[in-house]
Formats: C-alpha cells, structure tokens, sequence
C-alpha cells in the first residue's frame, strides 16, 4: 500500500466538521491508500460517524477505538502502529484537504526520492474547497538533500506535521512518536522527526486547509496548556540530547526554545489566562534560566521578535511581579485607547 492517512478524532461530530474532513480523505485522486481515523475516546456521535464511513469505504477505512482518551498524540500512535502505507500522513478531524493533495506530494517523492514532502496550507472560516489566506511554511533554502545548513533551518521552523508526508521506513528505523496526554505534541515532534530524515521536499501550492474556529485547541488558551507548551519544550531539548544532535545545533535549539517555551507561552498566558500569576511567570523564568541563561542575545530571537516584545522580556526576566503589573496597565490602557478611538 502507498499511503496511510492517520486521522484522529475526538469530539468532531458537531457542525459537520467530522464529515466533511472525511469527506475530503475518502475522495482522493489516488487508490492505493488507506485511511487509519482513531477515536480517542469520543463522548458525543464521532464514534458513528466513523463507523459509518467504515462501512460504507471497507476497502480504504480503518477504525480503531481507544478506551482512554490519549490526546492527539496518543491516537496518532495507535494509528502509526497499525499503518500499512509505505508513507505516513496526519489531518486533524477538524480540517481537510484538496483532492489530489496525496496525489501531488507522492508524485513530489517519486520524482525527486526524497524521503518527506510537504505543501503550503490555507486559512479558512467556514466548509470550502475554496483558497483563503495561503500561509507560505517551509522555504526553498530549507529543501534538497539535508546538510547541517538545512537541518538548522528546521529546527528553527519546521512548519506543521498535516501538511507533510513521512516514509514509514524511516519513521520505523528511530520508532519515531509523538508525545501523549499533553497539548502541542507537534511541537515537540515536528523537528526531532525532521532529523531523522536525509531529503525534503515541498510542493508550493495550499493543498491543505486549516479551519479557524472558536472551540479549536489553539484558540483556547488555559493554564493546563501553558504548561503543556512548556512541558513540550523541555522534552524538545531533552529528545535533541538523546538523539545526539544538541551540540551541533546549540544556537538554533535556543531559538526553538525560547520561542516555544518562553516566548509564546508568556503571550498566550498574559492574554489568554483571565487571573495570571505570579508563580507561574516566576516557573516560565526560571526555566529558561536554568536552559539558556543568555538566550535574549541569541541572534535569531533578536531578529524574530519586535522591540516591544524584547522589552517585555526583559522587564519580565528581571521581575516577573514588575512585569505583571506592567503588562495589566499597559493593555488595559490600550482598550481604553481604543474605545475612545
């Protein structure tokens, strides 16, 4: 078989988002696939829903039911473990792709014997085969047969996991995984996996299509995954000193921290936590002290972030209750601003 699509799913039946992800799977330009959808221990009809496209798509639809639920993670390990394709995909239940997506990136592999392609994705807000916004991930700079330039690259962005697919021999040689029972696995997974590889390729075109909506994970920011993210980063580097490529890339992994890690999380916590406080802020400094004391002098977190952005950093390295304090006046200031305006 060339290909297995592994599609996790929990909680999806509403809206038809469930449908209509799968709807796009089932139809692919391609024949000689498999789609591997892992109910995660839905709780509404998800589980119906599969069952239906299971009878109805024998040939192409494999069911696996979980008993726990494992996050997005643990699904997509249960269904790697029972994959039979020769490469690997992922879609989120909530989104979907354009009909010849597989079609075009496994015709990408055989021409060019690269060993993942990717493509470029799309914005969307409502069910649609039409392109929204196209987000441009991966780089011409960051394609070709892999070298230490290249690797760097990818670490520093290694753009999402949907939108690529992975030869299943290489992913069986290093028993390549995802972590499981947290939040932002892809993370953490999406440039250790990338190392593994020898030759990546893209195709330029927005095959996939990413749907925006309110009750999506990255849209719902709690404390539980604030700390996922943070979690995340430290088993980023942890997975980068197993696998023996810490040394060779110190510069580009304190990026890829300090953005994950401290960066993002100190954000999304400040703006998306209603009652933040001061231990946690406390918990985000200390940690990138204990990794990367100097990582405000990194020349790529230089470059990435705007002046305000480095300034805050700052004043919350130097004290995080001075910073709070700060980062309450500074925004309620500018909603105020803004009604008046």
């Amino acid at each position: 078989m060339k290909l297995s699509i592994i599609v996790p799913v929990y909680n999806m039946a509403a809206d038809n988002k469930l449908r209509y992800c799968l709807d796009s799977l089932v139809n692919q330009t391609i024949s000689d696939y498999e789609i591997i959808a892992v109910d995660d221990a839905s709780t509404d009809g998800s589980l119906d829903i599969l069952r239906e496209y299971e009878a109805g798509y024998p040939l192409k639809f494999k069911l696996i039911q979980s008993d726990e639920n494992l996050r997005q993670g643990g699904a997509r390990n249960k269904g790697i473990e029972a994959a039979c394709g020769e490469w690997i995909g992922f879609v989120d239940s909530d989104d979907w792709v354009a009909p010849d997506m597989y079609e075009k990136l496994l015709k990408k592999a055989e021409q060019t014997k690269a060993d993942v392609v990717g493509c470029d994705y799309s914005l969307v807000t409502q069910h649609t085969m039409t392109v929204g916004k196209t987000v441009t991930t991966n780089t011409q700079q960051q394609t070709g047969i892999l070298d230490h330039d290249k690797y760097a690259l990818l670490i520093m962005n290694p753009s999402s996991m949907v939108i690529k697919i992975y030869l299943k021999t290489v992913i069986d040689k290093y028993h390549l995984r995802f972590p499981e029972r947290t939040f932002y696995e892809d993370n953490c997974a999406a440039p250790i996996w990338l190392m593994r590889f020898t030759h990546f390729e893209r195709v330029p075109e927005a095959l996939y299509y990413y749907y925006q909506h309110d009750d999506s994970t990255v849209h719902e920011i709690s404390v539980e995954k604030c700390k996922a993210r943070l979690d995340m980063g430290k088993r980023l580097i942890d997975e980068s000193r197993t696998a023996g490529f810490y040394d060779e890339y110190i510069p580009q992994l304190e990026f890829a921290f300090s953005k994950l890690y401290y960066m993002n999380t100190l954000f999304s916590y400040m703006l998306g936590v209603k009652h933040p406080k001061v231990a946690f802020l406390r918990q985000i400094a200390d940690g990138i002290r204990r990794e990367f004391p100097n990582f405000q002098d990194n020349p790529f977190f230089q470059e990435e972030f705007d002046d305000e952005q480095k300034r805050l950093a700052a004043l919350h390295m130097k004290s995080p209750v001075i910073f709070l304090i700060y980062f309450k006046l500074l925004y309620f200031y500018r909603r105020i601003m803004k009604k008046v305006t």
